[in-house]
């Protein structure tokens, strides 16, 4: 209660006429972070609760605190490896820690930096999507991707990919994902190869003989025959792929920690199981068609379907970036295509360009900016349904 009466004491001085009225959206946004909003709208019937947008991103930060711990882990656990270190569960997960965190830091200094300024010059509220991209920017990158880069990044997607069209729930495409694909094409060796999955890997010192760094996606891909398929299975497990010790971005190698966080946004309403469910099923048709059509020119044609749903980023971003209820489809209907399309063309990206062996960032990229349009087609064909029933009853009477 003590927090709450100092809020409601220097509330005055950031209301209009107080001496720091030039930082309403400043206090506000850190006001409505600690306490829900103590004001309702004035006109219109409306439903109102105390679970506000706020609230909802930081429990969809929550849903990524298990996959943030693991990742934390991993970046250890990986660089022991590296190392030939054998590095105790405590101290991989606090060399992850100390690895990780600046760049989290980064991310949301220079993304809500940004939208703290551009929220003071329009004179508006500080919008709350920023809290969940900033979490899963760091989690969707190379460990060894340098600050800079992080800062660079961030900067275009929320400048570029957000205030230029309103700010958030006025985005089309999502931020994280609009970050990655900023790296990816403008500093590609820093976010392709074998040697920015593992911290301390590109500097080559003390690395073990033996130990490439590639993740298990790359070698797969690199697979010119049905025995190199084989060789990779002896390598990595089904087992491997589930647990996620294995190279890769720092949250999306652990297959049981992204299910955890599923059940979680599924549990509380906030993320599409209609999304979710279809996404996967494309992916794992796809998958299976690729199978069926395997040819001699391309093994990795031949690897099982359900290991590509559990392989690179598949899983993190149809759990965590394509249900983005912003840049998603809006339509019952709208949501299993929208899905369903995302899914198969991530496996489609991944197993027929050779050049891009990940084809998940693309493919959501790609749904995002068609969402809007399909959403059109699902509700002018409602129209036409009802159209038509109303003159069949018409007729008949």
């Amino acid at each position: 209660m003590s927090l709450r009466n100092f809020v409601d004491k220097i509330k005055p001085n950031f209301q209009e006429g107080g001496k720091m009225s030039f930082l309403r959206s400043t206090f506000d946004a850190f006001e409505t972070f600690l306490y829900v909003p103590n004001h309702v709208t004035k006109k219109g019937s409306h439903l109102r609760d105390s679970f506000d947008m706020k609230r909802t991103m930081i429990v969809v930060v929550l849903a990524l605190v298990p996959a943030i711990l693991f990742g934390m882990w991993n970046i250890g656990y990986q660089h022991g490896l590296s190392v030939g270190e054998n590095m105790g569960l405590i101290q991989n997960f606090f060399y992850g820690l100390l690895r990780l965190l600046p760049i989290i830091v980064v991310a949301y200094v220079t993304g809500l930096g940004i939208e703290f300024i551009v929220a003071q010059m329009r004179g508006h509220e500080v919008s709350e999507g920023f809290l969940v991209s900033g979490m899963l920017i760091p989690l969707i990158v190379p460990i060894d991707t340098p600050l800079w880069m992080i800062a660079v990044a961030t900067a275009f997607a929320v400048i570029i990919g957000k205030e230029v069209f309103g700010g958030s729930g006025m985005n089309i495409v999502n931020p994280a994902l609009l970050t990655r694909a900023f790296l990816f094409f403008a500093y590609p060796k820093k976010m392709s190869g074998d040697f920015v999955w593992v911290d301390g890997l590109s500097k080559g010192e003390g690395i073990v003989d033996g130990f490439s760094g590639a993740t298990p996606l790359a070698k797969a891909a690199a697979a010119t025959s049905p025995e190199q398929i084989d060789i990779f299975h002896q390598q990595t497990s089904v087992l491997d792929m589930v647990i996620g010790n294995i190279p890769g971005s720092v949250g999306e190698t652990s297959f049981i920690a992204i299910m955890i966080g599923a059940v979680i946004l599924l549990f509380t309403g906030i993320a599409s199981w209609k999304i979710m469910l279809s996404a996967f099923a494309g992916g794992a048709l796809m998958g299976y068609l690729l199978n069926i059509f395997e040819t001699a020119n391309n093994a990795y044609m031949g690897l099982p379907f359900y290991e590509h749903l559990l392989l690179g980023g598949f899983a993190f971003g149809m759990v965590f970036m394509l249900t983005d209820p912003v840049t998603a489809s809006q339509t019952e209907a709208g949501k299993w295509i929208y899905g369903f399309l995302a899914g198969f063309i991530a496996i489609l990206v991944r197993v027929l360009n050779p050049a891009y062996p990940e084809g998940v960032m693309l493919a959501i990229l790609l749904m995002n900016v068609f969402a809007p349009l399909i959403d059109y087609y699902v509700v002018q064909g409602n129209i036409k349904r009802r159209l038509k029933r109303g003159k069949v009853a018409v007729s008949k009477s």
